[in-house]
């Protein structure tokens, strides 16, 4: 499917973006490991998530699916069963990586793999902590990416420093730590997004947070309760930072969660000049959230590195969309993670944009981005890969004539409808 977009005048009004994918992936899968019914409210019904209902249907939970309601029949912390067939996480990486930390430590072994763009993923970032833990990720790639034989086994305790800030490779060791004979720390060199430690606590782990490390100790039982999923921050992106480069324009996002290991895109934009506010701010499950409302605003350029990266890796994209509206130049740097994403992000990123005008130039661990005020419509490719095809969208609402886009419908992946939300924004 191609989709065409044309400029926006303005737009205005108030939105529900879908339901956060870490919150939806993880209460699903453990939802399936603790004892009783989870019932879950504002699940993204996005592939990804899908793929992760599919493959712990295959493991023996039972999963009902209304709409934006699931609920999970969990079977306990040793309920799972071997599935018959092969699991296929489709395009997750979420999927992938955490579900072989949990596997990790089953009494079965398992075979796993999913698309052509997951089976180009690195997966040594997860095994090399799994197999010091006793237990066995392996594949017959050279390189060691899906499709993975994952190989139950009797893990241990360890100390471990991440080589790398990931989420996703910090939760499959925990999955992994709840299952061991003894205590797992984990250390981060920056702190990334923490929903799997909120979540367990939630459902009774034992998980303790000192700076950058991360303790879990062995757990006998998850209980259920039920979890309301915020929306997603990555989705709200897409509309916070329409509304700021789009003229005579305000845009309010509702019940976004705001937990601070994701928000590095409000701190990034804020830094750029832009006119944002938090309302309404409260705790829902443990979990911080708030409505966001965004205006029209003259933007700078700044310097985004560091510590703040791993806060907002998935909307680099998005805020190179707004870097190409602002005053002077922006710098993204060590954002290396960006090269083992759907798409080479730092490629794909540089190539659409420029098509459309902008003046990036791509560094190897990130982009440097002169601000050009305006961008012309161009035919822009997504390279399967959900968040260019979106900020492509994002430029195009404020660029000079229309966009097309090619092969649009991989927003699905994270973002139902995304296009059709944006019309409802629209100037009539």
């Amino acid at each position: 499917m191609n989709t065409v977009i044309n400029p926006a005048k303005s737009l205005n009004g108030t939105v529900v973006v879908p339901g956060d994918k870490s919150v939806s992936h993880r209460s699903v899968m453990l939802g399936s490991i603790a004892k009783g019914t989870t019932h879950v409210t504002g699940f993204l019904t996005g592939a990804d998530c899908l793929s992760t209902i599919s493959c712990f249907k295959k493991l023996g939970i039972d999963i009902e699916v209304d709409g934006t309601n699931v609920t999970i029949h969990g079977k306990g912390l040793h309920g799972l069963t071997a599935p018959t067939e092969t699991l296929d996480v489709g395009n997750s990486g979420t999927t992938l990586r955490l579900m072989s930390g949990l596997l990790s430590a089953q009494p079965f072994n398992s075979h796993v793999t999913g698309d052509a763009s997951i089976q180009k993923r690195p997966m040594g970032r997860v095994a090399d902590p799994i197999k010091l833990m006793g237990g066995k990720i392996t594949s017959k790639n050279e390189k060691l990416t899906a499709p993975l034989d994952i190989e139950g086994c009797k893990l241990h305790g360890i100390n471990y420093t991440l080589p790398v800030a990931s989420a996703q490779v910090k939760s499959a060791i925990i999955l992994a730590g709840m299952y061991a004979d003894g205590p797992t720390t984990i250390t981060e060199p920056e702190a990334t997004r923490n929903h799997t430690e909120i979540m367990l606590n939630y459902l009774g782990a034992d998980i303790k947070t000192e700076g950058n490390a991360i303790t879990v100790n062995p757990v006998e039982e998850l209980t259920a309760r039920d979890i309301s999923v915020p929306a997603d921050i990555s989705s709200a992106a897409y509309f916070i930072v329409a509304a700021l480069i789009c003229p005579n324009s305000e845009v309010t996002v509702l019940n976004v969660g705001i937990n601070p290991t994701r928000i590095g895109i409000i701190t990034a934009l804020l830094d750029m000049g832009a006119d944002i506010e938090l309302k309404n701010e409260r705790i829902v499950c443990g979990e911080p959230v708030a409505d966001i409302v965004a205006r029209t605003s003259r933007l700078h350029g700044t310097v985004i590195k560091g510590d703040i990266i791993p806060k907002l890796i998935d909307e680099i994209p998005i805020i190179a969309v707004a870097a190409c509206f602002a005053e002077g130049e922006t710098i993204i740097a060590d954002a290396e993670e960006l090269k083992v994403k759907e798409s080479n992000r730092i490629e794909t990123t540089t190539a659409e944009l420029n098509r459309m005008g902008a003046e990036i130039t791509p560094t190897d661990d990130g982009m440097i981005i002169k601000g050009v005020h305006k961008l012309h419509g161009a035919e822009c490719n997504s390279y399967d890969d959900h968040r260019i095809a979106m900020s492509v969208a994002v430029a195009a609402l404020a660029a000079e004539g229309s966009t097309t886009i090619l092969d649009s419908e991989c927003s699905n992946i994270s973002f139902p409808g995304f296009y059709k939300l944006f019309d409802t924004l629209r100037e009539a």
